[in-house]
This record gives C-alpha cells, structure tokens and sequence, in this order.
C-alpha cells in the first residue's frame, strides 16, 4: 500500500471524529503485518481526560482483532473549517502505545495532508529513547 493510498484511508477516518470542543480532527490509518487495514479517528469527551487520539483507536481496533505486529501508520489532522492542510504529529502517548507494539527502528510514521503531501519517520525518530519491553528484562 502507497503512501498516498494510506493518507486517503487517513483522510476519510477523520470524517467521523468526534471533537466538538477542540474542533481539531485527526484521522489515522495504520497498516498491520497481516496487509489487513485499521483506521480510527478523534474522540472527544467533556472531561477531557478520556479523550482518545486516532492513532491509539487505530491500534487498539486491531489489537482487538488479535492483531499485534505493525508495519505503518498514516495520521492526518486539523481544525474541522481549516481542513488537514498542516502535518499533524502524534502525542507522547501514541508514540508510548507504537513503543509497546512496533519496532522503532523499522515502524514508518507518514504524517500527511489533504494534498496527499507527507513526511515519514521511523517511530525511533520521533521517541529517541523509548521505553519499551526491552526495559523491562
């Protein structure tokens, strides 16, 4: 699956966010060993704290489904009038939950927009000395 064709599934995600306080819309769409597709978008809580990112509901849906090695994730986002014209990076914890399932030095992170434009990093670039299983031994 192209960069592009994984923006797109992203794109589309991010219709069915649910953020009516912060109005900023993320959509992901994370592509799993097996080839099979998981998208997840934004949802949003009054109390804030439960609040749960695109990326997160993207791997949670497949772990889930007994999904557990990762190869890539597309996210895009931002403010529902402005569209994702801007790239849109993933919060500390998102990259903490791509720590527990992905190897950081091959798991490709595209941040893209709705230009079908992107920039990709390994999950190790953007969480330099992550946290991990590994720590744990």
């Amino acid at each position: 699956m192209t960069e592009q064709e994984l923006i797109k599934r992203a794109l589309e995600a991010r219709t069915f966010s649910y953020a009516p306080y912060s109005g900023f819309q993320v959509g992901a769409a994370l592509l799993a060993g097996s080839g099979k597709l998981y998208t997840g978008c934004n949802i949003e809580n009054a109390a804030f704290t439960p609040t749960n990112c695109a990326e997160r509901t993207a791997f949670f849906k497949a772990v889930s489904d007994g999904e557990k090695e990762f190869l890539a994730i597309a996210i895009v986002g931002g403010k529902k009038e402005e569209g994702a014209k801007e790239f849109c990076a993933p919060c500390g914890v998102c990259r903490q939950v791509m720590m527990e399932f992905c190897d950081p030095e091959q798991f490709r992170i595209i941040l893209g927009n709705e230009n079908l434009e992107y920039q990709e990093y390994t999950l190790a670039d953007l969480l330099p000395e992550g946290f991990g299983k590994g720590n744990l031994s």
